[in-house]
């Protein structure tokens, strides 16, 4: 492998040849196809939440403000996908926004993002495989019912439920050491599958004779000012749009030049804006919508749906739950593998994380630590999982934060004068200003998540979560603070990104933030 002080590209883009033997971990090789990392995105971005919840968000905002609140939603996320389109192509490297933080701003704030991106997409994991337990348990209660062991947080835990959880997050790890190719061609079939779902139940709503397109009359809730109500839809969309940034984990495994990776990004973002808002659309014509969610039942879109449709709606609302929750697996075990195969190279954590599979070629330790760490949450119940997959979301808006504002750092001004060492397309004035407004986005879904009162902000159990594993990431630290030293930064960079920074990147010596050990 060849370092370049090429202006145009950083070559870590390194071949999968590349091994210890000259000094470099080894690098993944590149069975990625396009359609399968949009899949990824796709799928990772939308879960069980937009076939359980369109009755909690009809509350909130009314079938208009619903609507409006995630297509504006989605349009926001767009601007954070402007900086993680430009910085994908830079630095196609595993580790993502763990590589960026260290670009931007040196290996501490690396190892922090790293930290709190751990969690985030590790608790998704959990959590998804607990929607597929629910989901079960919704469908045939009697059998997954069984076995009764406990509560938690005013959760029932059944051992069948348990069981379930841990049968998928053991398949999946399995189909994830296997090798990308096949989680990838095994993602983006169930993307289809699910989208197929959605389709049909929207176009089975509007032909049916018993749908009165009244039931989604009036369009915001009563009393309730129409902005009020599409910026409470707005304040929960960027976590309904989580897993988009998935896609920069698995950049070194792409078959395509890096550059298309914004585009993918983008059309991935609008399915899953359309899709939220064909099942919300769907469900509000379905039934009064007004009376649906006065109601207290447990499924509000399944008795929607099954009212007009009958077995078939629920046949195709189950399939297509169980798409997304099998997408959100999978593109998640990607995404927490990924992180921690470059915090391994990085050694911010034990080495033994950088290890490819001698066959597959996959980070297997990633996946095998996930996956156990995983198994042992279906024990403490949904209930109390939700608050630590809560404050999660802070560890994935600071990533938003971090990719935008080291995309603001690199790009200048168009009539800037070149320098040597910028990257190619680093002089846009346009670029730069939307890389601003990303960083300002993802301060905003911050202040929702911390402000007291906001819409979005964080219960006391999550905040405590929140807390603690900050703490627990200050003492890890510490404790790796002596190994640290051992490696200096220019080290760490050939180590992350497979070669030398570009000089348009390095950072001014001196910068507290790149010097652990000091």
């Amino acid at each position: 492998m060849k370092a370049t002080t090429d202006k145009t590209v950083v070559t870590p883009m390194a071949s999968a040849s590349a091994g210890p033997d000259n000094g470099q971990p080894e690098r993944m090789e590149k069975t990625l196809k396009a359609h399968w990392v949009w899949a990824i995105a796709l799928g990772s971005a939308v879960g069980w939440g937009a076939f359980i919840l369109p009755t909690d968000w009809l509350a909130m905002g009314g079938p208009l403000g619903a609507v409006s609140g995630f297509l504006i939603g989605g349009a926001l996320m767009v601007l954070i996908a402007v900086s993680y389109g430009f910085l994908i192509k830079s630095f196609p490297v595993s580790g993502g926004e763990l590589a960026f933080a260290l670009v931007g701003f040196g290996r501490t704030h690396a190892f922090f993002c790293g930290w709190f991106l751990t969690l985030g997409y590790t608790c998704i994991v959990a959590l998804n495989a607990s929607a597929l337990a629910l989901l079960f348990r919704k469908l045939m209660p009697d059998v997954v019912q069984q076995g009764y062991l406990y509560t938690v947080a005013g959760f029932d835990v059944y051992i069948v439920e348990v069981l379930i959880s841990m049968t998928a997050l053991a398949v999946f790890a399995y189909l994830n050491i296997r090798g990308t190719a096949l989680s990838g061609r095994i993602q983006f079939i169930a993307c289809v599958i699910m989208l197929v779902a959605v389709a049909c139940i929207l176009v089975a709503v509007i032909a049916s004779p018993q749908v009165l397109f009244s039931n989604a009359l009036p369009a915001f809730p009563e009393g309730v000012n129409p902005v009020a109500a599409i910026a409470a839809i707005v304040a929960i969309a960027p976590w309904a749009f989580i897993g988009f940034d998935n896609v920069p984990q698995a950049a070194e495994e792409f078959d395509f030049p890096p550059a298309k990776a914004m585009k993918l990004i983008v059309l991935a973002l609008l399915a899953a804006a359309l899709l939220y808002a064909a099942m919300i659309a769907a469900v509000a014509m379905a039934a009064p919508w007004e009376a649906l969610v006065a109601g207290d039942s447990a499924w509000g879109t399944a008795d929607a749906l099954t009212g007009v449709l009958g077995g078939s709606g629920l046949l195709l609302l189950t399939i297509g739950i169980t798409m997304g929750v099998s997408t959100g697996l999978n593109g998640f075990y990607v995404s927490a593998s990924r992180i921690l195969l470059g915090m391994g190279r990085a050694q911010m954590v034990p080495k033994m994380f950088a290890r490819l599979h001698p066959k597959y070629k996959t980070p297997y330790v990633g996946v095998i630590f996930v996956g156990s760490v995983c198994l042992i949450s279906p024990w403490f119940g949904r209930a109390a999982l939700t608050w630590v997959v809560d404050m999660s979301a802070v560890g994935v808006t600071v990533a938003y934060l971090y990719t935008c504002l080291c995309a603001f750092k690199i790009f200048r001004p168009t009539n800037s004068i070149e320098r040597p060492g910028d990257l190619e397309g680093t002089r846009s004035t346009s670029k730069k200003v939307l890389s601003a407004l990303g960083a300002v986005t993802a301060l905003v879904f911050m202040g929702l998540l911390l402000v007291p009162g906001s819409p979005g902000v964080l219960g006391k159990e999550s905040m405590t979560a929140l807390v603690v594993w900050t703490l627990l990431g200050v003492v890890f630290f510490l404790m790796r603070r002596r190994h640290n030293k051992t490696l200096t930064d220019e080290q760490v960079d050939i180590l992350v990104l497979g070669a030398p920074r570009p000089e348009g990147t390095k950072l001014k010596s001196g910068t507290p933030a790149v010097t652990p050990g000091a």
